[in-house]
Formats: structure tokens, sequence, C-alpha cells
């Protein structure tokens, strides 16, 4: 390998492991959206939107509580989406509510 050749690879590896580095939310951006449907949800009485929540089941519910001010969700930057460590490896929308609803501090 000659030495342009070896400079030239150098640089690549370096200018490659820097844009992998600069963008850690990657592999977050995998994360599949929650649905209403799976069975942590259903348990926790999760909805994609808090205006679906049944009023009945759950009283103290009300429409100004939803995920975006829960003391629990994990924002994801302006995405409609974030992490909550209940429901771990999923994403839920900045709109949904679920039972453990606590309000950010």
């Amino acid at each position: 390998m000659s030495s342009t050749n070896r400079r030239v690879f150098l640089m690549t590896v370096a200018a490659g492991t820097s844009a992998l580095a600069a963008t850690p939310n990657l592999a977050l951006a995998a994360d599949p959206e929650l649905l209403d449907t799976d069975p942590q949800a259903v348990a926790l009485g999760y909805k994609q939107n808090t205006t679906q929540v049944d009023a009945k089941k759950y009283p103290k519910h009300t429409a100004d509580q939803h995920c975006a001010n829960c003391q629990l969700f994990q924002p994801m930057g302006a995405a409609a989406t974030g992490h909550c460590p209940l429901f771990a490896g999923k994403l839920v929308h900045t709109t949904g509510w679920c039972s453990a609803w606590a309000k950010k501090a």
C-alpha cells in the first residue's frame, strides 16, 4: 500500500468514525411506536391520544395530561414521539397518556 493510499484510507476511516459519533440517536430512531393494543399499553391504559382515554375507567384523567408533560417522558428533540421507561424499546406519542402519568416538576 503506498503512503498516498494509506493516508486516504486513514482520512476516510477518521471521517466515518466522526460521522457515527455525531449521530448517537440513530439507534433510538429504530424503536417502533407503542400501539394501544400492546399488552403493556393495555395494562396501563395507554392511548396514543389523550382525548381517547376512557373517562369512566380513569376518572382522574384530565385532557391536559399527556406524555409530553409527564415526569417519565424522555423527549427526542422536536419529534412527536419519545421514550418512556415503562415501555422500554418503544416510542410513545407526546399526545399519549397512561395511568402512570405524573406531572413534570
